[in-house]
């Protein structure tokens, strides 16, 4: 079996589900789930309305109504009249908002999130499935929160694999005989049935743990550009694609920021040894790019930017040395605030790295370690990774910059650089 996962770009309009339909359609290799995340970028108007609910905003039925209106044009737009049942289907799922917003928030503001961020994908994979068995699919609507299970992390929930796995083999694994599975990315469930997500850009994990507990065959991630591309095109006139990477080579550009894929996405595969294609939605008939086992080193340096980057150094207030007992301190405080540090750089006296720029939680680490430390903070800066690195790969994303950080290994180099005034 094969495991398919599409990304809100695919879905964003009526003519992105038809599309979807035709790749679900022309698949004639045996069973088949799909992941499918939020329709176009509805998960960032949901972050709004979370936000504008959180802080009592005047705005926040209007942010909801806007979100709405998007998804019953996308349905008026498929469906002639409105007999089909996913016009109450999505208005029923709209209602769990409805019933939230409704009262002062009196929960986790994490938790709140989760809640209400999460029905971006359970309406979209209603829509696609209702749309599918209108074109003669034998389409089936499952909830990914029956299936991946989490601990009550908020926004971050950790898979409880054992679980997972078994409720899969379980509940999930009868229903592929005769049913394409349409599923949810990005979310999961709590032993309470209480939701959780895994993460912003999460999708892409969770195709990759219904690949691993199924034991696909392949997952295919369908994307708007042509494969896995060896810098940003929002950067780079011109890109090469890299036909095929190692599971290694993935890890590391997705770890150091490469946003094609979601960085918890390669490990599942690489147990089981589960090759992931890349592929384009908007040229299916495309070779793609394949990420497998073989352990070739990429054919051309491959370039990742991080805008809006912070850089936080760190000093003792008596001069001594940064040892481990300072260090150990220091990351407990960054796990506490939940800040991911994409670089890092120690010396003797000090301790630099660069995250995003997230101000409130910054503000709130950089109180915790003024305790301890004298602390020095950057912003407006930017984050350059180079995989496969040499002096004219660098001369050429430096010019016009200030670097105030850089850190080299045998094949990559990372710079944190500003503008030069």
């Amino acid at each position: 079996m094969d495991i398919f996962k599409f990304g809100g770009a695919s879905v964003k309009d009526a003519a992105g589900v038809k599309n979807l339909c035709n790749i679900v359609r022309d698949y004639k290799n045996g069973k088949l789930l799909v992941v499918i995340s939020a329709m176009g970028k509805i998960t960032n108007k949901l972050e709004e309305l979370t936000h504008a609910y959180l802080n009592g905003s005047d705005e926040t039925h209007a942010i909801f109504d806007e979100i709405k209106h998007f998804h019953f044009h996308i349905i008026e737009a498929l469906f002639q009249g409105k007999s089909n049942s996913v016009y109450d289907d999505v208005a029923n799922t709209f209602v769990e908002i409805d019933w939230l917003i409704e009262d002062e928030p009196d929960n986790d503001a994490d938790y709140i999130y989760d809640q209400i961020v999460s029905i971006g994908e359970v309406v979209s994979t209603k829509i696609v499935a209702a749309w599918l068995n209108e074109c003669g699919n034998k389409a089936l609507w499952t909830d990914a929160r029956n299936f991946i299970q989490t601990d009550n992390t908020y926004r971050e929930g950790k898979v409880d694999w054992a679980k997972t796995n078994q409720i899969i083999q379980r509940d999930l694994v009868p229903l592929l005989d005769d049913h394409i599975i349409i599923t949810q990315g990005f979310i999961g469930g709590t032993s309470e049935n209480y939701t959780t997500t895994l993460g912003r850009e999460g999708s892409d994990y969770s195709a990759a743990i219904f690949a691993s507990c199924l034991d696909a065959v392949a997952l295919t991630i369908w994307k708007d550009v042509p494969g896995v591309l060896n810098a940003d095109p929002k950067w780079f006139d011109e890109t090469e694609k890299i036909a095929q990477l190692s599971y290694h080579d993935a890890i590391e550009l997705t770890y150091y920021g490469a946003t094609v894929i979601h960085p918890k996405t390669i490990k599942p595969l690489q147990n089981k040894g589960i090759p992931l294609f890349v592929r384009s939605f908007i040229q299916p008939e495309g070779v793609g790019t394949a990420i497998t086992k073989e352990n070739n080193p990429l054919p051309v340096p491959s370039f990742i930017f991080k805008v809006n980057q912070a850089l936080i150094s760190i000093f003792p207030k008596d001069y001594s040395f940064i040892i481990e007992e300072n260090l150990s301190n220091i990351f407990e405080l960054f796990h506490k605030h939940k800040i991911k540090i994409n670089t890092m750089l120690n010396s003797a006296i000090s301790f630099s790295v660069s995250v995003d720029d997230q101000p409130e939680r910054i503000e709130r680490l950089i109180k915790d370690l003024s305790a301890e430390f004298t602390v020095k903070y950057n912003k407006d800066l930017e984050l350059v990774t180079i995989r496969y690195y040499n002096q004219s790969t660098i001369d050429r994303v430096t010019v016009d910059k200030d670097i105030l950080l850089e850190v080299k290994s045998r094949h990559t180099c990372q710079m944190v650089m500003k503008n030069k005034a």
